[in-house]
């Protein structure tokens, strides 16, 4: 059997088989199954998660590019972008991290840097993306602090634009494709 293989057979008289043993409904839960459940779940939050937010830093870098040229006034638009954007960010760092912990791709073993698949998922997606989640929550951050609203609107473009890079690269990195979703055939 595989990581997430259930030998669940649901019989239509209130019970279920697992293996060999009759259960009843509610008596005993079957992890396997549940695990599987959420991390397909998961998984699917995490991936359509990642187009709202791509969505999201490019609509802040163009208004912060237009601001920064233009040299206008950080307004409430350019911080409700923000703000939605840290927001976002944060909750896909969550669903991220739950995700993390419930990935069968994801291993603590000593093999796990052996496998490039495993590594990636293991080590270098977590730690690209936690980068990127910085940058955009220093944009936030340092630029609320800041008085002068062209030096804003340049804060919100740099850092945005390098976290942009960083979420691009790891999604190159991951050999799935920009467009791709979790369990699709390629």
């Amino acid at each position: 059997m595989g990581y997430f293989a259930s030998a669940k057979v649901f019989s239509g008289t209130g019970h279920y088989y697992t293996g060999d043993k009759k259960v009843m409904w509610g008596e005993r839960i079957n992890f396997r199954l549940n695990l599987k459940t959420m991390y397909t779940g998961l998984i699917h939050t995490h991936s359509l998660l990642r187009y709202l937010l791509l969505i999201l830093l490019l609509a802040v870098i163009v208004k912060a590019f237009l601001g920064f040229s233009n040299k206008q006034a950080f307004g409430k638009a350019d911080n409700l972008l923000g703000l939605t954007l840290f927001s976002v960010t944060h909750t896909q760092l969550l669903v991220g991290l739950l995700l993390y912990f419930v990935s069968p791709l994801v291993h603590f073993d000593g093999g796990a840097m052996k496998d490039p698949v495993v590594r990636y998922w293991t080590s270098e997606h977590i730690v690209i993306q936690l980068l990127a989640i910085v940058m955009i929550t220093m944009a936030r951050i340092t630029s609320r602090k800041m008085k002068d609203d062209t030096a804003k609107h340049k804060r919100m473009l740099i850092f945005n634009s390098i976290a942009l890079v960083l979420i691009l690269m790891a999604i190159a990195m991951s050999k799935r494709g920009f467009f791709s979703m979790p369990g699709a055939a390629s």
